[in-house]
């Protein structure tokens, strides 16, 4: 009995096979829980803001130097890295949650003008009542809760703020 064609088809399956592992395996961790330990980059618009920053479209009917409020469809997000880079946070020893905050944290974690992440890979809308600049650069700081120093670990993303009324 010749076995080389058997053998061949087992060995194309397994090859097959293994190729859609790892994209299964990836889309299961996509939406993974927030909990301790846990390295995690955050995105604007789908960018870590990294070489260039992120564009966030700013609505500003006045001159420039004013304030003004993000245009609707845009987004931030936290994922899992694909590689960890010195930029990563860190959850550390206790966090359950991730926020993001335009600008730096303010003092005590309040909650103002912060986007709440609880599972990763799941992209969240930028509020349009958020008052922000007109233009300029900025930052998005992404904090693990509750925080746990010297453990925990924000990160930033920068941001550009492009009018488009201009």
């Amino acid at each position: 009995m010749n076995r080389k064609p058997l053998l061949l088809l087992c060995s194309c399956l397994i090859i097959a096979g293994s190729a859609v592992l790892p994209a299964s395996a990836g889309a299961a961790a996509t939406h993974a829980k927030v909990g301790p330990h846990q390295y995690f980059d955050g995105l604007v618009n789908g960018s870590l803001g990294i070489g260039s920053p992120a564009v966030i479209k700013v609505v500003c009917p006045g001159p420039a130097g004013q304030t003004g409020h993000p245009l609707a469809g845009q987004t931030v997000e936290v994922e899992l890295p694909k590689a960890i880079l010195s930029t990563s946070g860190y959850t550390g020893d206790d966090a359950t949650y991730i926020a993001a905050f335009f600008g730096p944290p303010p003092p005590s974690g309040a909650s103002s003008g912060q986007v709440k992440f609880t599972k990763y890979g799941l992209a969240k809308p930028i509020s349009t009542s958020l008052t922000v600049p007109c233009g300029g650069t900025g930052q998005v700081t992404f904090v693990p809760f509750p925080e746990s120093p010297p453990t925990s670990r924000s990160t930033s993303v920068s941001v550009e703020f492009a009018n488009v009324a201009a």
